[in-house]
């Protein structure tokens, strides 16, 4: 029987899968590499792209924060220009009660009543004045309870003397009615006290 060497073609297939090992081994080692950079570029990309919305946002709210700040310049300008109005509108319709109020006290002023300086701050008016007697002040104090703008007369000062000069010196407050047309609040007794004290 002949005998048949079996050791080259053992050891060519050896080789051979050694060899296919190898390239296995390289081609797997290349794919993973060509993965790694395909992932890295992909993330990248991802990154730089976000990265520009980032920027772009960054972008859009900082023109959103300047047209706030303008609309709340705008704003704030509406609200004064409002009460610009507003005070201009208030004092047009005080013109007339004014007016209407320097006529009363002209017509309250009864004869012997001098008046040197008149103040208001807000509803309530301060009256510095001379009159011939306390007698002519009392009458000055019921014709402010009677007139149509004027209530709660209130004396405070009065002088009579050679130290006060001619006649009686006085100071006195009254309150501006309101509007509306409300009742004074004072009643017929505070009335009648009031001018009693003043013909003292």
């Amino acid at each position: 029987m002949p005998s048949i060497n079996l050791l080259p073609w053992r050891q060519a297939l050896r080789q051979r899968r050694r060899k296919e090992f190898l390239i296995g081994i390289g081609a797997a080692a290349g794919l993973a590499a060509l993965v790694t950079l395909l992932t890295h570029l992909t993330v990248s990309s991802m990154i730089d792209s976000q990265n520009r919305r980032n920027e772009l946002l960054k972008t859009e709210i900082a023109e959103l924060d300047k047209a706030i700040e303008q609309i709340l310049a705008l704003e704030e300008q509406k609200a004064r220009m409002i009460s610009r109005m507003e005070v201009i509108d208030t004092l047009q319709a005080s013109r007339p009660e004014v007016v209407k109020l320097f006529d009363q006290i002209v017509s309250t002023l009864p004869e012997g009543v001098y008046l040197t300086s008149v103040k208001q701050s807000a509803k309530k008016i301060e009256f510095n004045g001379v009159a011939q007697s306390s007698t002519r002040v009392s009458a000055f104090m019921r014709n402010i309870d009677s007139s149509e703008s004027l209530t709660s007369p209130e004396l405070k000062v009065i002088q009579t003397g050679t130290n006060a000069g001619p006649g009686a010196q006085f100071t006195l407050f009254a309150s501006q009615r309101a509007a509306t047309g409300e009742a004074d609040d004072a009643t017929p007794e505070k009335r009648s006290t009031r001018v009693s004290e003043a013909r003292k």
